[in-house]
């Protein structure tokens, strides 16, 4: 209950620039030298059950121990650092008094929602199986960037420039559509301009914002990235039909799809589940 009414009291909490505060944030210091309190008298009650360090299952033995020693630690050096470099100066109600911030020790604090790990053991099962899977998931990543990098290169050799041709007025040069898409000349396979006064040509920045493109292998990246999340994947696909016909894209983007995504990234499922 200690521990999920910090929690609550650091979501509360709103920094402020400076040594500048509100009447809550008061409040919550106050609070914050309770929780530090148990937190210490906690980790003392357990250094004199378990023993400090030379015994077998001495409490800076476990991983988990030595996490909440630490948090408490730092809590404790922040809270006495602060008191010891106060000014003399008053403090406004609902302010800050002046002194050392120390706001990179604060930081800490984040990590005392960790603690519920040391008291509940399904817990502490699974965050061991994430970390002992970390090296077998550098491997899966890995394989998913060589994936990412051949489909890049190639999705570079077949739709370099493919993405910046739309529907333009021939006499003003402004777009013939509220939103543009993009179109292929007149002769080749794609989407064709059926506005009279418009033509297919190159003017249009291309679709989200010029994100999305094979222009160079860094946009292809994401692209293809983008497609392996399967965010968006056939929006990337009918654009792709729209500028060059429906022989090359599918074939692209459908075994991207299926190989990147269904079956290189449901990889990452098989090593934790193992």
């Amino acid at each position: 209950m200690t521990i999920f009414a910090n929690c609550v009291a650091l979501a509360v909490y709103i920094p402020f620039p400076e040594d500048d505060s509100n009447a809550t944030n008061s409040n919550l210091e106050r609070v914050e030298y309770l929780f530090l309190i148990i937190f210490t008298v906690e980790a003392f009650l357990k250094v004199i059950a378990y023993g400090l360090l030379f015994h077998p299952n001495a409490y800076l033995r476990n991983g988990w121990n030595l996490l909440d020693f630490i948090i408490v630690v730092v809590g404790l050096f922040s809270a006495i650092l602060e008191q010891a470099t106060k000014g003399d100066g008053a403090t406004p109600i609902g302010g800050k008094a002046a002194g050392f911030d120390v706001k990179a020790l604060r930081a800490f604090r984040v990590l005392r929602p960790l603690r519920l790990v040391s008291g509940v053991p399904s817990l502490q099962v699974v965050l061991n199986s994430i970390i002992k899977a970390m090296v077998p998931l550098l491997h899966i990543a890995l394989l998913v960037l060589f994936v990412i990098i051949i489909y890049a290169i190639i999705g570079l050799e077949l739709f370099m420039g493919k993405m910046h041709k739309t529907c333009i007025y021939s006499h003003s040069g402004t777009n013939a559509e509220e939103k543009p898409a993009p179109c292929a000349p007149d002769g080749a396979y794609g989407r064709h301009c059926m506005q009279n006064g418009t033509k297919c040509q190159v003017g249009w920045e291309g679709p989200n914002d010029g994100i999305t493109n094979f222009d160079n292998f860094a946009f292809a990246m994401l692209t293809v990235f983008q497609c392996i999340t399967m965010e968006g994947w056939t929006d990337v696909l009918y654009w792709m039909q729209d500028a060059m016909g429906y022989e090359l894209p599918w074939v692209y983007f459908v075994s991207l799809v299926i190989f990147g995504s269904f079956f290189v990234l449901n990889l990452v499922l098989g090593v934790l589940s193992g």
